[in-house]
């Protein structure tokens, strides 16, 4: 079992810090008013996509496929009584390189989703995690 430390400071006027194992800082907000930094519950989308988005890269890396530009767009739904813990989450992944394979894309994002992305296995006991892709061909590599 591993185990990872991180930190969080408040820092005043409802923002906080957070400190990972590395040192990195990173800012977060609670007033949602003011949304002049992600709210904790914004990033658990932003986890999910990074998550998905680096064991995609990695996974068509293997395959041999060549992606010039990707994002993951992800809409979170979340429960009207509290905790309001997310309870559907769409990852859409857009994925765009030379030739790519359909049926290595779908794989890539398939292994994600099921096997690799801890943030989506922690989330999925709460949340329906549905996931798509769109393939934008890159003529000009």
């Amino acid at each position: 079992m591993s185990e990872i430390k991180a930190t969080v400071h408040y820092g005043g006027n409802n923002f906080f810090v957070g400190v990972g194992p590395g040192g990195q800082a990173l800012i977060m907000e609670t007033n949602s008013e003011r949304a002049s930094a992600p709210s904790p519950v914004e990033l658990l989308l932003i986890a999910i996509g990074g998550c998905m988005g680096s064991d995609v890269v990695e996974i068509l890396g293997k395959k041999r496929e060549r992606v010039t530009d990707y994002r993951i767009e992800v809409q979170g739904e979340r429960r009207e009584e509290s905790p309001r813990s997310y309870k559907k989450i769409r990852i859409h992944h857009v994925v765009k390189g030379p030739n790519l394979s359909e049926r290595s894309v779908k794989q890539a994002i398939e292994l994600s989703n099921s096997k690799y992305c801890s943030v989506a296995a922690t989330l999925r006991p709460t949340a329906e995690i549905s996931v798509s892709f769109d393939i934008v061909p890159d003529i000009g590599t």
